[in-house]
């Protein structure tokens, strides 16, 4: 597999649609630019969807991609080393913040166990079923997973992003459930970046101390060390680097892409994988929205290398979804208004014979005054 073919396969929103999207916008009986961001977004709606006026985002729905990661076992999280699954059960007892948002919203919920270091016995089947392997390995020291297992991962991305378009998706909103995932992340941000790991390394949506960033930096470092050398072959790169979920997540986004479904991207694990498949292909970003500033500096870092702007900076930095999540409801706010708002009524022309008519009607108005 060569993840540089979805080059070709993936192409740009229609752009004369969104021409036409951005002239309907003008005629509407709201002033343009009233709308702030709004406007923008109905209009790379209609694109995406090729149809103006744009339609609403009737079925959206929440994808977690799931996963464990060896180089936690250095303390570099807030969570204990292959506690994932926890969060997993969790979101399907309703009981984490992402599950409560979800419900709220009525979005329905997928969770996609890719690498859980865990007995499949504790969670159900339907999220289990996927797995590629138990855990990924110690970056810092080893490669997270083998070539032929990150294949195996991308490929599954590719079947759940079929999946769902063919279910009828029109928008999916992206996030992880990782334990270890924004060490593995900020890994790929810097080396696709080329920036140094003290650059691109947080404290984690958990949270960790001074001490423990430190350690996290000095895993980052070293793991920098192992992926400099692949940064040719984005698939090696993932395997070497990254885990059998960010893979699959990998996947997910190229084919999203090919299928026209947008994503709204979350955090910095979300937003890594979009960087690997923007070095994929360099089309794949128009299709993405991000949906908040997570306070990751390697995700500043990788949305600014591809031009995606946040929609929301709210200080959430709990992760799993939960940021892209809250921005939704604005995106499905564009739509609404730019379906909905009627337009002005066209100014009534008015022709020679009809002005020559109006202008004798007022001389002889004029000459009765005199008169």
């Amino acid at each position: 597999m060569n993840l540089d073919d979805f080059s070709d396969l993936i192409q740009r929103p229609d752009g004369g649609v969104r021409r036409d999207a951005e002239e309907r916008r003008e005629r509407l009986t709201v002033p343009p630019g009233a709308l702030g961001r709004l406007d923008e977004l109905g209009e790379w709606l209609s694109a995406a969807q090729q149809s103006v006026p744009v339609r609403a985002v009737e079925q959206p729905r929440l994808v977690l991609f799931a996963g464990d990661h060896g180089v936690a076992e250095l303390g570099v999280s807030g969570r204990p080393a292959g506690s994932a699954h926890e969060l997993v059960r969790a979101a399907l007892d309703g009981a984490s913040p992402v599950s409560v948002l979800a419900r709220r919203f009525s979005v329905p919920m997928r969770i996609v166990d890719v690498s859980l270091d865990c007995d499949p016995e504790l969670l159900p089947e339907s999220v289990v079923r996927h797995r590629v392997r138990r855990g990924s390995g110690r970056i810092d020291v080893e490669d997270a997973i083998s070539a032929e297992e990150a294949e195996q991962a991308v490929r599954l991305g590719m079947a759940i992003a079929d999946e769902e378009a063919d279910s009828g998706t029109d928008l999916v909103v992206l996030g992880d459930l990782s334990v270890g995932g924004t060490t593995a992340a900020a890994t790929l941000v810097a080396a696709l970046c080329g920036t140094d790991a003290s650059v691109v390394t947080g404290r984690g949506g958990a949270g960790i101390d001074d001490l423990a960033w430190m350690v996290k930096c000095a895993a980052v470092r070293d793991a920098l060390r192992r992926a400099r050398p692949v940064l040719g072959d984005q698939l090696e790169l993932l395997a070497t680097s990254g885990g059998a979920d960010l893979a699959a997540m990998t996947g997910f986004l190229l084919q999203s892409a090919v299928r026209r479904m947008p994503v709204i991207l979350d955090g910095v694990v979300s937003a890594a994988c979009a960087l690997v498949a923007q070095r994929a292909a360099f089309r794949a970003p128009d299709w993405w929205l991000a949906g908040q500033v997570s306070g990751e500096p390697a995700q500043t870092k990788a949305l600014d290398r591809m031009a995606l702007t946040p929609l929301l900076d709210h200080g959430v930095t709990v992760g799993e979804g939960s940021g892209a999540l809250l921005a939704l409801p604005l995106v499905q706010a564009a739509a609404a208004l730019a379906a909905e708002l009627p337009e002005r009524e066209p100014e009534k022309a008015v022709d020679d014979e009809d002005a020559e008519s109006a202008l004798e009607s007022e001389s002889a108005g004029a000459a009765l005054d005199g008169a």
